[in-house]
């Protein structure tokens, strides 16, 4: 158990509150609000995919509204530049070069559509997701901690987008996919986006707060057992290792690599505090696995000539 079972306990209230706030303009979504905010309290970023209009956006603003942190949100198009994210160095009155901030100094960053911009400005987001930090003409400018970047992009259009390579797509913690809500849900969003009514999202959490939890759970202590199971895991994703699944030697062209077993961990620990546990279980590593895992597993053209999604694999694997 952690020595601090207040501060755990203040973290799942905590949490609670924030999904109270969040439903006030959110609704349903349940799993997406619990994997952002997991990985708000994981140090981690999350890239977010779903069709046009299933609130990818408006979720991270009203994340944002609950959180007591600087937000900005950048749309990427294929004109941005790297300059108009990071800052650039402009020439003052007195002949000085100075430094202009760009939008990625926030606390909480909206990559609005992440894949429509080309590599060299979705590279500007590499070191700053890595490092915590900004490098222009030889000089490191560190971003305030907390620091998320919290990405959307659109499956559907692929026209005129740059798919992420695969080095930025392992920085991301998660890859959520948002679907299509139900019946049900859709009643209520039409009935509240269809009238006057204007919630008010009050907030819950400060940085100063955010920072004490993230700390928080990386003390949270793990049994060998679970930490084993992230482990072998993800070496069952790998194809040519020594512990590659069978399905995996089949279907899988690249497995995930150490970053998805730390992800497990840190990521269980998290989910276990938020579910009012004191320390987690291989359950709490299975809860976070497809979203780790999603976006770090590449299929074989066998896999992709049967239609055998990742999720089936990863599925299979669990």
């Amino acid at each position: 158990m952690i020595n601090d079972k207040d501060a755990a306990d203040a973290l799942a209230a905590h949490y609670q509150a924030l999904r109270r706030e969040i439903g006030k303009v959110i609704v349903g979504q349940d799993e997406v609000v619990r994997l952002v905010l997991t990985a708000v309290f994981a140090q981690g970023h999350c890239l977010l995919v779903g069709v046009p209009g299933l609130a990818k956006t408006l979720l991270i603003q009203t994340i944002a509204d609950a959180l007591d942190l600087s937000f900005n949100r950048i749309q990427f198009t294929p004109d941005l530049m790297p300059s108009d994210i990071v800052g650039s160095e402009t020439l003052t009155q007195q002949r000085e070069f100075q430094f202009v901030k760009g939008p990625i100094f926030a606390n909480l960053v909206l990559a609005d559509e992440i894949n429509r911009t080309p590599p060299k400005t979705q590279a500007a987001l590499l070191e700053s997701m890595q490092e915590y930090a900004v490098t222009v003409a030889g000089q490191r400018y560190p971003l305030a901690r907390p620091f998320f970047v919290l990405a959307t992009q659109n499956p559907i259009e692929q026209e005129g987008t740059y798919p992420l390579p695969e080095a930025q797509l392992d920085r991301f913690m998660f890859n959520v996919q948002l679907g299509y809500p139900s019946y049900a849900e859709e009643l209520s969003i039409v009935k509240n986006t269809t009238s006057d009514h204007q919630p008010t999202v009050n907030k819950v959490l400060t940085a100063a707060e955010i920072q004490a939890y993230q700390a928080l759970v990386r003390r949270v202590p793990v049994a060998d057992n679970v930490v084993e199971y992230a482990v072998g895991l993800v070496h069952k994703t790998r194809p040519a290792g020594e512990r590659a699944a069978p399905r995996a030697q089949q279907l899988l062209e690249w497995g995930a690599g150490p970053r998805a077993s730390q992800y497990l961990v840190v990521a269980a620990k998290c989910n276990a505090l938020l579910s009012g546990k004191y320390s987690p279980d291989i359950e709490d590593v299975r809860a976070v696995a497809l979203p780790i895992l999603r976006h770090r597993l590449v299929r074989n053209f066998k896999a992709e000539a049967e239609g055998v999604t990742v999720e089936q694999i990863i599925k299979e694997l669990l």
